[in-house]
């Protein structure tokens, strides 16, 4: 069983082609990069695996069902979460309803999900602050907050968007261990970032695109070699 791919996706808004024919597959247990320039297509394509938006044409397979035009909390209950780059808790709620209420993508009862929200904050590290209101956190604790969201509706496979944008040296490696964390639990991870030595530390292949085109996928030392990506995205300085 083919666990992820993505067949010569498309997506257009007007006359404007923001994914042009892009195509990878990911390996059950992998952490899968993806990374491009502002305005590269990456943000779109998660949009399109997660149900936001319908594809103008290809498929998204998932588990060898296609999913592409699938409602977004279908996708949710099937397996597929995701976190946002602009983060938005529900903000007048405590970190730890916030997460109460994400369970209920995948539980039916008070119980199970106050039950699978300790469960999440002991795993993501944020038991100590579950009475404190989501809107009172620091960046680090709301991108931390993000992720136990996703992670409460019991993924197989994460969508992360650019978790690491915005923190400190510290909470880089604080936020690098948890997705280890994650991945070690069993989780399937295709992560956004532009922060690039999270992204080659982390990622076991990472998937390049410029002007919503493929330029490149490999190994992390393999696309920072590649010279197309040297010259659309990390420049000469990093080679």
């Amino acid at each position: 069983m083919s666990f992820f791919r993505v067949e010569k996706l498309v997506k257009t808004f007007g006359g404007l082609t923001a994914v042009n024919e892009v195509s990878f597959e990911v390996k059950e247990g992998e952490i899968f990069g993806l990374i491009g320039p502002n305005g590269a297509g990456k943000t779109t394509l998660f949009n399109m695996i997660s149900g936001v938006y319908v594809p103008t044409s290809g498929k998204v397979i998932y588990k060898d069902q296609e999913i592409q035009g699938v409602k977004p909390y279908r996708i949710c209950k099937m397996g597929v979460g995701r976190t946002f780059q602009v983060v938005k808790p529900l903000g007048r709620m405590s970190v730890r309803d916030n997460v109460i209420a994400a369970s209920f993508a995948r539980v039916n009862s008070m119980k199970e999900a106050r039950d699978n929200a300790s469960e999440i904050l002991d795993f993501c590290g944020l038991t100590s602050v579950r009475g404190t209101l989501a809107k009172s956190l620091p960046i680090a604790g709301r991108k931390r907050l993000e992720i136990a969201r996703a992670m409460a509706t019991r993924p197989d496979l994460l969508l992360l968007d650019e978790t690491a944008a915005g923190l400190n040296p510290t909470e880089l490696l604080s936020a690098i261990n948890l997705i280890h964390k994650i991945r070690k639990n069993g989780t399937t991870i295709i992560i956004i970032e532009h922060i690039m030595h999270v992204i080659m530390s982390i990622s076991d292949r990472i998937h390049a695109i410029n002007f919503g085109q493929t330029i490149a996928e490999g190994t992390p030392k393999d696309v920072a070699a590649n010279q197309a990506v040297i010259e659309a995205y990390l420049g000469t300085d990093y080679a």
